[in-house]
């Protein structure tokens, strides 16, 4: 049994950066789609694919890597955790390394980045944050 699968979708990623993957997978969950939805919008991951597999369906992300082969993803790490959940209202949200970084919020509207959160105005879990 799994306690929490976002920080497994997150370490599966850092991971695969880690050692150069063209692309890691992981089991699939709407929650999983969403955030990586997310990181690809924002220009972290090139695409993802969800496959069916033996059991259940399995989420294909193709990580991103720079010209001269440098990691676009250098830090990824999961601010809200099971034991103690963390959120954001709008007016609390501040740039993550001076804009060239992203938290990647659970809102009302969906998971969406604190970019696109802030201009809906809506605040909600902070899930993870990525530079």
């Amino acid at each position: 049994m799994m306690t929490d699968p976002i920080a497994d979708l997150l370490t599966r990623i850092r991971n695969g950066v880690q050692v150069e993957r063209p692309f890691v997978d992981i089991p699939s969950s709407k929650i999983k789609v969403s955030i990586v939805e997310a990181l690809q919008r924002e220009g972290f991951v090139w695409d993802f694919e969800v496959l069916d597999a033996e059991c259940g369906k399995t989420l294909r992300v193709n990580l991103k890597y720079g010209p001269a082969g440098e990691h676009v993803i250098q830090h990824i790490e999961r601010v809200s955790k099971p034991g103690c959940r963390v959120y954001c209202a709008v007016s609390e949200m501040k740039d993550i390394r001076q804009g060239t970084g992203i938290a990647v919020l659970s809102t009302s509207k969906g998971v969406l980045s604190n970019r696109e959160a802030r201009k809906l105005g809506v605040g909600g879990e902070l899930v993870c944050q990525v530079w």
